[in-house]
């Protein structure tokens, strides 16, 4: 008699699912089935065990992939059982805190903000303290909050009620954090990250509750545990003290989350925090050929925050691993395009089976135009088409009414920016286009001097278009839209939103231009340009269901697979992200190298990587390979398009900053002296922008000096006052070890708001020793486990 919940299970899987008892990590690597190990275990602990389903906690990171989980639990053992614990930690948190949040004397029906809200919450503030994305972005701004939520006691402040008095002294973040949580304090409302701080924090806090908790989750199962932050991983650590069946499940060789929290070491170290720990090993995948396989592993090894493990599977050699190296963009998107139509036509097989992955969202610009001009469908998953985001339509339309003065762009950018320009004008600006059968901008210029038309945001509008008209007989487009995001304002619309991404998007639309005007050797014409363009606008709306190339980024990607993956954009400084190393360093690559291992490890039938040589206008530097494809051995892959061996040699010269290191005249902590600002102190090596960031005593002040600057000298620090004023010495060895709330590396060592109280009523004391079952070891500190 077949059994519907053990079958069809291989020895690994059987064991993760049987294996109910006590402390279990599974480390089930890409692909080895292991959601169909972690439903299968829930269901056998319901069905086989008769555990209720009330009292199994199984939480997961997306709504999606709970409520995947639940289909096939149902599918097992049928929908008659509760199976409300089967669900996110967000989700968790707001069930257990509709329940209790009252201990701590907030509201039941409190506000939950989601993303777009904390947005339009930093706006106000944004607009209170005068500042924008020149000071900070929204993107810093969210993570220093995230980050110091993490680290500090803000939740015992706010539970005291005390108000956040305004001290010039604090940065500018801090003073941000403050007023944000003052407005959040106000309104009864959590964001996300305080979900599960309030719940962490009436269970430590309050006995009878934990213990009522603790009682209940009999078993708790955690599914992705490598993407674990700590907040969350302590939530399932003490609710699971009575009972002690904690399974962990997931792989440390696919955390690509860090950045937000993350702590792979969790998982990695978890037999460590409980020796007794049972430890299955899922290495067999189902969904990859060998030959991409091994590109995988080859490349995973490199990592040291890993369990060791090689994916292993059954099926046959498989299509070779192919590399394309592109003289440009376009030669790069071109190949992937005649690429696509040769898999359709020897594989028999569908667009919708074709997928295109890339680091980061502008990298789709080029590939769209590509797919565009071969009449080959896509749709964007997880965002929009490059040329139909609306700061590029602004932009696109501001272009179209220089040179064709159309109604539809006139209505979109009449009054943005916002130039007064309300409904009582427009209506009586459209009843004189009709009478006069002219278009709206052609009305405006005619009858400026009307009563109700003669405002002065029409007048400068009009200035504007007759300035960028005179402008574009001149310059090229590219130059062009660099003049007008600053006449027009647009620019300083962006920065003030505080949305960094906007700019990236309008910095590619530029780059997009001058690689054109190089690639034709001659000035661009605007209105072909905007005739092309509409072709990439004009498109249907994509749904998921049809038969369409996909294009995502490798985050949208990861638990996802596809028989056909191309991997664009395979470039250092992209992949690696150049700006991730800068802030993160050694854990930025090893973080990186594991998108690497996602975007591989999607691929089923055949796996594509591409490159192209060029100026990357993001770091500033020629484009080199990724430094990932020389971790690959040669032989695991075919190479097509030329790579020469200079640009191998200079590529690896590049992303060796060790060598470079040695080559540099100083290194950091040698004391120098400079013609003007006389002795100093080398603080940091700045290999990317080729600079020294140097502490001068004398003036108390760090500068910028570039490698190649002739008159810096090196002193000895015994040669007198090396060491400049004592006071200034102390202020710099304080600012040096302070934490930089934008630095990741100190995540693993929290450190408190220097504004907020140490020393609150509030603050956390040891978990109680609740159980008899309890461990020795669990009783000094409630995170006596944190790394």
């Amino acid at each position: 008699m077949n059994d519907p919940i053990l079958e069809n299970l291989n020895p690994s899987q059987l064991q993760a699912v049987k294996t109910t008892e006590g402390y279990v990590r599974v480390i089930a690597g890409a692909g080895s089935g292991k959601t169909k190990a972690l439903t299968s275990r829930f269901a056998y602990i319901v069905d086989r065990l008769g555990i209720n389903s009330s009292n199994i906690l199984c939480v997961t990171f997306t709504n999606k992939a709970a409520q995947e989980m639940k289909k096939r639990v149902k599918a097992l053992i049928g929908d008659t059982y509760d199976l409300a614990f089967i669900t996110t930690y967000h989700g968790f948190c707001v069930r257990f805190l509709r329940e209790e949040i009252n201990k701590i004397h907030f509201p039941k029906n409190f506000i939950i903000l989601d993303a777009e809200d904390q947005k339009s919450i930093l706006r106000d503030i944004f607009n209170e303290l005068q500042i924008n994305s020149k000071h900070l972005t929204f993107k810093q701004v969210l993570r220093f909050i995230s980050k110091q939520k993490s680290t500090s006691n803000y939740l015992g402040y706010i539970l005291e009620n005390k108000g956040f008095e305004p001290d010039q002294s604090d940065s500018l973040s801090s003073r941000i954090f403050q007023i944000y949580l003052d407005k959040l304090k106000r309104n009864y409302a959590l964001d996300f990250d305080d979900l599960i701080h309030f719940t962490a924090f009436i269970l430590d806090h309050n006995p009878d509750v934990l213990l009522k908790w603790q009682q209940n989750l009999h078993y708790i199962q955690v599914d992705e545990a490598q993407d674990s932050s700590e907040n969350q991983f302590h939530l399932v650590e003490i609710l699971s003290r009575v009972h002690q069946n904690l399974f962990l499940v997931g792989d440390p060789d696919q955390t690509i989350y860090e950045w937000r929290g993350a702590k792979p070491e969790y998982l990695v170290e978890f037999d460590s925090m409980f020796p007794d720990t049972q430890t299955i090993i899922m290495n067999r995948n189902y969904r990859s050929t060998p030959n991409i396989l091994k590109i995988g592993n080859h490349i995973i090894k490199n990592n040291k925050v890993r369990v060791d493990k090689d994916m292993i599977t059954d099926k046959p050699e498989g299509f070779e691993v192919v590399h394309f190296h592109g003289k440009n963009d376009f030669e790069e998107s071109q190949w992937i395009a005649s690429e696509i139509k040769e898999i359709l036509q020897a594989e028999q097989a569908a667009y919708s089976d074709i997928t295109i992955l890339y680091r980061s969202n502008h990298l789709s610009r080029n590939i769209e135009q590509a797919l565009i001009k071969d009449n080959i469908p896509y749709s964007i998953f997880g965002g929009i088409r490059f040329f139909e985001r609306k700061e590029i339509k602004d932009v696109l339309s501001l272009l179209r009414l220089i040179v064709q003065g159309d109604n539809f762009s006139f209505l979109r950018m009449h009054n943005h920016p916002a130039r007064g320009l309300g409904k009582k004008f427009l209506e009586r600006l459209s009843l004189l286009a009709g009478e006069q059968n002219l278009s709206l901008l052609q009305a405006l210029e005619r009858n400026i001097t009307d009563k109700e038309l003669a405002k002065k945001g029409a007048v400068e509008f009009l200035e504007l278009i007759a300035e960028l008209r005179e402008t574009a007989k001149t310059k090229s487009i590219s130059d062009l839209v660099k003049i007008i995001l600053d006449k027009s304002g647009l620019s300083e619309l962006y920065r003030k939103d505080g949305d960094e991404d906007r700019l990236e998007n309008i910095k590619e639309l530029v780059n997009s231009m001058l690689l054109l005007e190089k690639e034709n050797n001659a000035p661009v014409d605007i209105i072909e340009y905007l005739q092309e363009i509409s072709l990439y606008t004009d498109l249907d709306t994509d749904t998921e269901n049809q038969d369409k190339v996909k294009l995502m980024t490798i985050h949208i990607s990861k638990g996802l697979e596809f028989p056909y993956v191309f991997l664009c954009g395979f470039t250092e400084g992209v992949l690696p992200s150049a700006l991730s190393v800068k802030e993160r360093r050694a854990r930025a690559i090893e973080e990186e190298r594991r998108l690497m291992y996602v975007a591989v490890t999607r691929a089923e039938k055949r796996f594509y990587m591409t490159d192209s040589e060029g100026f990357n206008f993001t770091t500033g530097l020629n484009k080199y390979p990724s430094r990932f494809l020389f971790e690959i051995k040669d032989e695991f892959y075919v190479r097509k398009g030329k790579l020469s061996q200079q640009i191998i040699e200079n590529s690896r010269n590049h992303q060796s900053p060790g060598q470079m290191q040695e080559n540099t005249a100083f290194k950091e902590g040698d004391f120098v002296m400079h013609p003007v600002w006389n002795k100093g102190k080398i603080q940091t090596v700045d290999l990317e922008k080729k600079e020294y960031l140097v502490d001068f005593f004398d003036m108390g002040k760090v500068k910028p000096i570039d490698f190649g600057f002739k008159h810096l000298t090196g002193f000895s620090e015994d040669s007198g006052d090396a060491e400049g004023p004592k006071e200034l010495l102390d202020l710099a060895a304080h600012l040096k070890t302070a934490p930089d709330p934008f630095e990741q590396d100190t995540a693993l060592e929290p450190q408190g708001i220097t504004s907020l109280s140490s020393d609150s009523i509030f603050d956390s004391g040891p978990a109680p020793d609740l159980s008899e079952n309890t461990k020795p070891d669990k009783k000094d500190s409630k995170k006596w486990w944190k790394l």
